[in-house]
């Protein structure tokens, strides 16, 4: 079969693509990422030509009647965003909140505004949208444009008090009353801009609340999260096996997120035995994908995965996981939600 995305980290039988040559670039002030500054200067020139036009009104901003809460990073290449959305729409509905969440919908073959239902396909609202509605039961709304997301949803569910934007830190059109940014063990790389560095804009940035889930001399303050996979695997009846019970047993493993290595360290670190790795772009759709020929192999997949890949794997068993914020963090976040005009809590 095809070798697409494949990885050499599996104990036998992986094929090999490493990690990019750009992303290692990104974490040390070498050759490549010098090479590539003077693009960083025109890159953080038009970020800044396009945040000032919002600032002198030639763009507009636009506010809803309810808080937004956006989530989002100032890194590229994903730093565990979506799991953060989760957690604060979780903890906003058990304080009895009704929370919404708007997205773009990052890959999906769509460009309309739409609700995301649980039966949605994720090639229509995209696999994380879908990922957090069914993890949630909250409404959520995917649109190219987050206010009109937002707008959408409101109509449709009027009762709801706040609103949490998965990404769109950057999407200044949407006025927004807190912002929470997101760093993994990356940090903020070697701390230079696209494309010679990893960030989108400037670091440190004036921000709301900096939630991280590694270690890094960018965090001398801030929130902590702790990271772990769940101690079930989920099939997708519903089905749950321990993931202790797939420990010594050779299982193929497969991700398709921005850092597929992370989860497969994360496999072996609980006693996995990965004969075998596959490591596939970022919100691929897994259109033509064929799976591997060792048929009595069991396939481990991450929970974003699990929603494109059971329609045509629905043996696969996808292991999700658990993302814990500290306790100070949600208190925090709390703080700043009484703090604002006319919110009401619950």
């Amino acid at each position: 079969m095809p070798s697409q995305g494949r990885s050499t980290t599996g104990t036998t039988g992986s094929i090999a693509v490493p990690a990019s040559r750009l992303q290692r670039a990104w974490l040390h002030r070498g050759a490549l990422a010098c090479l590539l500054w003077p693009l960083s200067l025109l890159y953080a020139a038009l970020f800044g030509l396009r945040r000032w036009l919002y600032q002198i009104g030639w763009r507009t901003t636009e506010r809803v009647q309810v808080p937004v809460i956006v989530v989002g990073n100032v890194i590229a290449g994903g730093a565990g965003k979506t799991p953060v959305v989760m957690a604060v729409v979780r903890h906003l509905q058990a304080r009895g909140l009704r929370a919404g969440v708007v997205s773009r919908g990052h890959g999906r073959r769509t460009g309309d505004c739409r609700e995301v239902q649980d039966q949605s396909n994720a090639q229509d609202v995209g696999d994380e949208p879908l990922l957090i509605r069914r993890a949630t039961g909250a409404p959520v709304f995917v649109a190219r444009r987050r206010i009109e997301a937002a707008r959408s949803l409101l109509a449709r569910h009027p009762a709801t008090q706040v609103i949490v934007s998965d990404d769109g830190l950057q999407h200044l059109a949407l006025a927004r009353d807190i912002e929470i940014c997101v760093f993994d063990d990356r940090g903020v790389g070697n701390g230079w801009r696209l494309p010679a560095g990893p960030l989108r804009e400037r670091w440190p940035r004036p921000c709301d609340l900096v939630l991280h889930s590694g270690e890094h001399p960018a965090f001398e303050s801030g929130y902590t999260a702790t990271r772990a996979l769940a101690l079930d695997a989920v099939a997708s009846d519903g089905k749950r096996t321990p993931l202790d019970a797939l420990a010594g047993e050779p299982v193929i493993a497969l991700a398709a997120i921005a850092r597929p290595e992370a989860f497969f360290g994360m496999l072996r670190a609980r006693g996995l035995t990965l004969a075998e790795t596959i490591a596939l772009p970022d919100h691929y759709d897994f259109d033509g994908w064929q799976r591997p020929a060792h048929t009595g192999r069991r396939l481990v997949c991450t929970e974003k995965d699990a929603v494109k890949l059971w329609p045509r794997a629905p043996d696969a068993l996808a292991v999700p996981l658990d993302f814990a914020p500290s306790p100070e963090f949600f208190a925090a976040l709390d703080a700043k939600l009484s703090s604002l005009d006319g919110y009401q809590a619950a």
